[in-house]
């Protein structure tokens, strides 16, 4: 299904009915280009951006298949987020939280961080760490939306646990290289610094 939707999408790149400044929702209602709605489903397709990248500087073959399989489920969200009056057939289920939650488990384990995290050791963990800044960003950006209109519970916990699995995806990169670098002891940092 979301696969139909994108060729339909891309049958027509160039329509010049955004020249006013509006867009289109995939429900079909013309809103504002800066609208909030907008404004979520665009930092998450930023985001699919930065992890094409990201999986071109991964050296590790599972995480790119893991990137892989976020960018297909971030079409899902963001169709979602796109979707006002008619909701999106394939959202973001419980079930996409419970797989990613389990994935993270399972990196956690075998990491076993033990302190703060100095971003940026190798190069793919730098860019999945720019992966999990906007992440973090386009979670607020659903968070703002949320106060003003419905955002389904599942995806908004889906994106709060991707931004997770992004950080520990990098300290893997950083483990398999053995260059995971850790802050001082003693060091602090505010929420979502650093660490997830």
């Amino acid at each position: 299904m979301v696969d139909s939707v994108i060729l339909t999408v891309m049958s027509q790149i160039a329509t010049k009915t955004g020249d006013g400044g509006l867009t289109s929702l995939w429900s079909g209602e013309r809103v504002r280009k800066d609208d909030l709605r907008v404004e979520a489903y665009g930092t998450l397709d930023e985001l699919s951006s930065f992890l094409g990248e990201t999986k071109h500087h991964a050296t590790l073959p599972e995480v790119r298949d893991a990137l892989e399989g976020v960018q297909k489920a971030l079409f899902r969200a963001c169709a979602e987020l796109a979707s006002r009056a008619s909701p999106f057939p394939d959202p973001i289920r419980d079930a996409d939280e419970e797989a990613m939650t389990a994935a993270i488990e399972a990196l956690e384990e075998r990491l076993g961080l033990t302190g703060f995290v100095i971003p940026g050791s190798t190069p793919a963990s730098a860019k999945l760490d720019v992966c999990r800044t906007v992440c973090r960003r386009a979670e607020r950006r659903i968070a703002t939306l949320a106060r003003e209109d419905e955002v389904a519970k599942p995806l908004r916990r889906w994106v709060n646990r991707l931004s997770d699995y992004l950080f520990v995806l990098a300290r893997e990169e950083e483990r398999s290289e053995g260059k995971l670098t850790y802050a001082p002891r003693g060091a602090s940092q505010p929420e979502g610094a650093g660490n997830p």
